[in-house]
């Protein structure tokens, strides 16, 4: 044997199954479709994959599941939880919860990217939590963990020379997320600074698009989080026929009885594992908290221009703070007040009309699962409006973007300035 033929035998198996690799890789074609029961489990896994890929919500969008955006409260699953009433009463949409912890309007924007043709003409909801408009805005470490060269590719491969295109590659490049692919960073300023793409880097995206595509497709399904057994098990707990009243005083006698060991209605596990050695620390630490001005207003314009133009029909849910608890801590009554009137403004300004506000209900009983959470009668309240708009036909939206939202001004508008602009 020469050593030609001493060195394919060797390493040629290795060759092989990297060009077929590669290849496999850079493809156009699709894998086949992904099960029910994966589409199932991962509806409501939170999985941070899931929300960095396309191809399963993809799929998912396109048959049953309507987009439920957000951030931690998705995780609390109780018997009222969205997906647990969609599934005990057989109702013809399932929720695919899309956020976790730290998703703020930044990932849910670049989030959106992959599903954008799915979301044409289409209904979501969005749950708007007062605790993403800090003064920073964005945690870079926390967008990281929503982050995906997926997103940046499929966004980068359609983004214009528009005012949010400009304003969505600026705060790519500010985060970290994108510092290591010198390419895809290249490409990012360009659009930035209102450049239009080479031909080359076209041809790079396109690769690196049908390399990341399949590596999604392959890889994103890998390890899910199954939550559907326990959701089952919380859905058992509520009545065959849904009833409102029957199900709030249910949700009520539920809430009394998971919140015995403190004096903030809060739920006993929460409670014991987060803040009953630490809770008396605590006491009025958030009288200098503000929600007025943050940067997060021009990040969640950035998620209304992309509703906008996906004609996208989507109820806002803006949800309270333990009453209780925010009393305890000092948390600004007016200044909640403040940010809820902004928020609304610039939603009502641009069309967005369908707002479930529930900002003045954390005074309820058993309203809140936590301090910042919805809980069993908060969900229940949130179905009233949630369900009739996702199963009846809606009038379709008619927006309006204002780029002025996307403005420094916006952003810092407090106070009597904030109240001038909105009493206009």
């Amino acid at each position: 044997m020469n050593t030609r033929k001493k060195l394919f035998k060797i390493f040629g198996p290795a060759v092989l199954a990297a060009v077929l690799l590669v290849l496999l890789l850079i493809s156009p074609f699709n894998f086949s479709k992904i099960d029910q029961k994966t589409l199932e489990i991962a509806a409501v896994s939170q999985s941070k994959n899931i929300f960095k890929g396309t191809a399963v919500k993809k799929q998912a969008l396109e048959e049953n599941y309507v987009a439920f955006f957000g951030s931690s409260e998705l995780s609390r699953m109780d018997s009222f939880h969205p997906s647990s009433l969609a599934m005990r009463y057989n109702r013809s949409y399932r929720p695919f919860l899309l956020g976790g912890p730290g998703s703020t309007s930044l990932s849910q924007f670049f989030g959106m990217q992959g599903i954008n043709q799915q979301l044409k003409n289409k209904k979501a909801v969005m749950i708007i939590s007062p605790q993403w408009f800090v003064k920073k805005g964005t945690d870079p470490g926390a967008f990281s963990l929503y982050y995906s060269n997926l997103e940046a590719v499929t966004w980068l491969k359609n983004a214009k020379n528009d005012k949010m295109s400009r304003y969505a590659a600026k705060r790519l490049l500010s985060m970290p997320s994108v510092q290591n692919d010198k390419i895809l960073k290249q490409g990012i300023l360009q659009i930035a600074q209102g450049k239009k793409l080479q031909g080359w880097m076209k041809t790079y995206l396109k690769l690196k698009y049908n390399q990341l595509e399949h590596e999604d497709e392959l890889f994103s399904t890998m390890a899910l989080k199954d939550n559907t057994t326990k959701l089952a098990k919380v859905a058992s707990k509520l009545p065959q026929e849904y009833n409102f009243e029957k199900l709030d005083l249910l949700a009520y006698e539920m809430g009394k009885k998971h919140t015995t060991n403190n004096q903030f209605e809060i739920n006993n596990k929460f409670f014991s594992k987060n803040l009953a050695n630490k809770y008396q620390k605590l006491k009025n630490k958030q009288r200098n908290y503000n929600y007025v001005k943050s940067p997060e207003y021009a990040d969640f314009q950035l998620v209304l221009n992309q509703f906008a133009q996906n004609n996208t029909n989507v109820m806002f849910v803006i949800p309270p703070v333990n009453h209780k608890w925010s009393q305890y801590t000092g948390l600004s009554e007016k200044m909640l007040k403040q940010f809820n009137k902004k928020i609304k403004y610039q939603l009502e300004q641009q069309g967005f009309t369908n707002i479930v506000d529930l900002s003045n209900d954390g005074g309820e009983k058993y309203f809140m699962e936590d301090t910042i959470h919805l809980g069993w009668r908060g969900w229940l309240k949130m179905d009233q409006a949630v369900a009739p708009f996702l199963t009846k036909e809606q009038k379709s939206p008619n927006y309006k973007i204002n780029n002025y939202f996307y403005s420094k001004e916006w952003q810092n508008l407090s106070g009597s300035s904030l109240n001038a602009v909105t009493q206009q």
